[in-house]
């Protein structure tokens, strides 16, 4: 099967390049199964009721998480039920809202899809979150008698170090292991000696003249004068659609090959 794992959604303009590319890519590359990081689509700080929905009529089946995930109110009852296409990291603490792995079934079989964040820099240092790799290894121990054609991890963080050594923990136990978070692609999309599909960050979806998504007068006025200013996302201005595209073999569950997709507008 091939998996497309879509990066940051980054507001309206991440949902129009998502609206923009997703049907052609879609087409041109038989995709069975549409992943995306959600946890930046609604103003750049988590993800509407409303805009999920929005989404997934654009063709986009399931919704990974990040450190935003639970920022907006309305979206917690969809991260609550099992049967709906969205999670948020597998490692917050017991008692958090929400499921951080859920199955999505397709024409397949079912895959398995796991949210694990890792250790953000700045706002969120001081939160108490569980270790990630004790985390995923209860979960696939847990699920390991539930038949599936594919498993996929998506690791949400600021370091490289830990976005490389997950994918090289897991691989051979996992079909695809995405970073994200960065919202800058790197150039190492690669299948692992054991057969794991990994990049150590998918890059974005949404205005390339920005910071990240956001403004960049805004960042060069915090970062020169110390001002405190919200930040604002980017409106204007020629679009980008980041995602990693991997064909997953069936009947093992491993990647036979992966590759960053690129597209501008």
């Amino acid at each position: 099967m091939n998996i497309l794992y879509i990066g940051d959604i980054f507001g309206e303009p991440g949902i129009k390049a998502v609206s923009k590319a997703l049907n052609k890519i879609k087409n041109e590359h038989s995709v069975d199964l549409v992943i995306a990081q959600g946890e930046n689509v609604s103003d750049g700080r988590g993800i509407s009721n409303t805009d999920f929905n929005r989404l997934k009529k654009l063709g986009i089946d399931f919704f990974t998480g990040g450190n935003w995930s639970l920022n907006i109110d309305d979206i917690v009852p969809a991260l609550n039920d099992p049967n709906q296409p969205i999670i948020r990291p597998a490692n917050y603490p017991v008692g958090t809202p929400g499921l951080g792995y859920k199955y999505i079934d397709t024409k397949d079989g079912k895959v398995l899809i796991i949210s694990l964040l890792g250790k953000i820099v700045g706002r969120d240092a001081d939160k108490a979150i569980d270790n990630p790799i004790n985390t995923v290894d209860q979960i696939l121990e847990s699920e390991s008698k539930i038949p599936r054609v594919a498993a996929v991890v998506n690791f949400h963080g600021d370091y490289s170090s830990e976005k490389l050594v997950i994918g090289q923990y897991l691989d051979g136990r996992i079909s695809i292991v995405v970073g994200d978070h960065w919202h800058i692609p790197t150039a190492d999309a690669m299948t692992l000696p054991k057969g794991t599909a990994h990049i150590t960050d998918v890059g974005m979806c949404g205005t390339i003249s920005s910071s990240l998504g956001v403004k960049t007068n805004i960042i060069i006025d915090r970062w020169r004068d110390n001002k405190v200013l919200r930040n604002e996302t980017e409106l204007e201005g020629p679009l980008q659609f980041n995602a990693l595209l991997t064909e997953v073999d069936n009947s093992t569950g491993l990647a036979i090959s992966t590759k960053l997709l690129q597209e501008k507008f």
